[in-house]
């Protein structure tokens, strides 16, 4: 049973003439405890140079070879082949760097865990399905442990990667649900991408959301609504090594990484849902890509985020409850948009599922 869950004042849900939740009243985050912020992991170690697709960025190949991996230069280290995944996530893309009057393109492609880091510079005239496969489907040869599942996050991209994927013995899974490559992301843009020549800040994508986003959230479906709810906060120490939010007591909920530069101090905070009907709910949600809870305070709803741009209306907030949606979303902001989402029966009964949930920057 996760710890604090229990003590929990829930509060009631009222069903509003739209079928959303109305939230009615919600409970005071616990006190935590001090704690010293995860160690980063080993340096890297690079793969042998002796495998044909080894090229560091600093060899050059074969001007005879015809295919479009052998054309460029590209890069592929290992940080911890024994935390390896079967989930990829791949991103391909323009980045805000000009050479020669084009934009640089790049794919880079991790694993959930993060425990290798490929990369790779493409011409933008190639850019294309066909490429991308063939690049995608060498790194699969050269990796010891193959893609079971691949995801991407840009919906400006679906097409081109969809076709690029489908072709592969992996399934696709269009998501935000690509944390370890957000977090890679985000390096490059702040250590790597303003460093190079050609660097062009204009070209960095805007934090802020954009008004031409007119998505409309849908209502869950009737048999998977909760009767009861909370705001809640959880210790970081929770969900650190002895804690008590752990993959064991996830149920069928999927935990995230924590960021390593976390305070220890700090609080997570969450929304739990309690359901008669919490299994079910979980094993819907197990069978979605669950990417975030957000709090729109201008509309006044509380919005769960799934796959690559599904929206779920959750709740209508009045005024007390705008305000405590105001603190989840500050919360989320201080902890890099890390918080959580629970669903259970009762207060008294183990969680059907725990979600970790960080929400990815809009600007990468």
């Amino acid at each position: 049973m996760l710890p604090l869950l229990v003590r929990l004042a829930v509060a009631s849900l009222c069903i509003s003439t739209t079928g959303a939740f109305v939230l009615t009243r919600t409970t005071t985050p616990a006190q935590g405890t001090t704690l010293t912020p995860v160690t980063p992991a080993a340096p890297a170690t690079k793969v042998s140079p002796s495998h044909p697709l080894a090229l560091s960025s600093t060899q050059q190949p074969s001007s005879s070879s015809s295919s479009v991996s052998n054309q460029q230069a590209y890069e592929y280290t290992v940080l911890d082949a024994d935390a390896a995944t079967t989930e990829w996530e791949i991103d391909c893309y323009s980045r805000p760097v000009v050479r020669g009057g084009k934009k640089l393109w790049e794919i880079l492609v991790t694993d959930s865990a993060g425990s290798f880091r490929f990369r790779q510079e493409l011409p933008s005239n190639q850019v294309n399905s066909k490429n991308v496969r063939q690049v995608v489907d060498n790194l699969m040869e050269m990796a010891d442990t193959k893609p079971e599942i691949i995801r991407f996050f840009r919906g400006a991209m679906f097409n081109m990667l969809n076709i690029a994927l489908q072709e592969l013995a992996v399934t696709t899974r269009p998501s935000r649900c690509t944390l370890a490559l957000a977090t890679w992301l985000e390096e490059r843009h702040a250590n790597v991408y303003p460093n190079m020549e050609g660097y062009n800040r204009n070209m960095v994508g805007s934090s802020a959301p954009s008004f031409l986003d007119v998505r409309t959230p849908v209502k869950l479906p009737d048999a998977l609504r909760g009767e009861k709810y909370a705001f809640v906060s959880l210790p970081v120490a929770e969900f650190l090594p002895g804690g008590g939010v752990n993959a064991d007591t996830a149920g069928l909920g999927r935990l995230c990484a924590m960021p390593a530069d976390i305070p220890g101090d700090a609080f997570v905070q969450g929304v739990v849902i309690l359901s008669q009907r919490a299994k079910a709910l979980a094993s819907w949600l197990a069978g979605t890509e669950v990417v975030a809870l957000t709090a729109d305070l201008r509309k006044r709803v509380l919005i769960m985020e799934t796959d690559i741009d599904t929206e779920y209306l959750l709740a209508r907030l009045n005024d007390q409850q705008r305000a405590e949606a105001a603190a989840l979303e500050e919360g989320k902001d201080g902890l890099k948009g890390l918080h959580f989402v629970c669903v259970q029966e009762d207060d008294d009964s183990d969680p059907e599922g725990f979600w970790l949930l960080r929400q990815l920057p809009n600007n990468i």
